[in-house]
């Protein structure tokens, strides 16, 4: 399958062509999306099979009762994290791109239409409404909001390029793999390596 180009970065939708976006053991692997694109899960699933530290960026930017990190605390944090040798990177946080890009092999943009994703986040609500979601921390329950599916619903138009330009501005963007359904998700994680 060959590259696409999304707002101007080209990006691999699965299967990867020619094995550009495989990641190895020991890779810097950053995946975003819109809430309920499916980070949280691919990331977990991505960390096992290559057998690397998973890090949901929601249980470092969270404070018990939905309380907010300060930015530049945050800032510093993410700057640590990412220093490190490898990792599975589950989270957008706009203002740390710069940050973590740098930083990443492998950059997975998880996409799905926008519909699909408000329909994961009330499942996901519905599921969590007792027991607490592991990628967030502990004392932020799963809350859901007018404003939250408003953020999903706009999320194509206003952050996604934002994502797309940090991408376009990093000296030495990593390489872009695009999934944008389940089938193309699961058709990626069959090309990953097995640890």
């Amino acid at each position: 399958m060959s590259p696409t180009s999304v707002a101007g970065i080209t990006a691999r939708p699965a299967p990867v062509a020619a094995n550009r976006a495989l990641p190895s053991p020991g890779a810097a692997i950053l995946i975003v999306g819109s809430p309920g694109a499916g980070k949280s899960t691919l990331s977990r699933e991505v960390a096992r099979r290559l057998d690397l530290p998973l890090i949901h960026l929601d249980r470092h930017y969270w404070r018990p009762g939905w309380v907010a990190s300060d930015g530049a605390g945050f800032r510093a944090e993410v700057a640590g994290l990412a220093a490190r040798p490898a990792w599975v990177m589950d989270g957008n946080y706009g203002a740390t791109l710069d940050l973590r890009l740098p930083r990443a092999d492998l950059l997975v943009i998880c996409d799905p239409p926008r519909l699909r994703c408000i329909v994961r986040v009330l499942r996901r609500h519905w599921a969590h409404r007792v027991t607490p979601r592991p990628d967030l921390p502990d004392g932020c329950p799963e809350q859901i909001d007018l404003e939250f599916l408003r953020y999903i619903w706009r999320f194509p138009r206003r952050s996604r390029p934002g994502i797309l330009a940090a991408v376009a501005a990093a000296a030495a963007p990593p390489t872009v793999v695009l999934l944008r359904s389940r089938a193309e998700v699961r058709r990626w994680l069959a090309t990953l390596p097995t640890v």
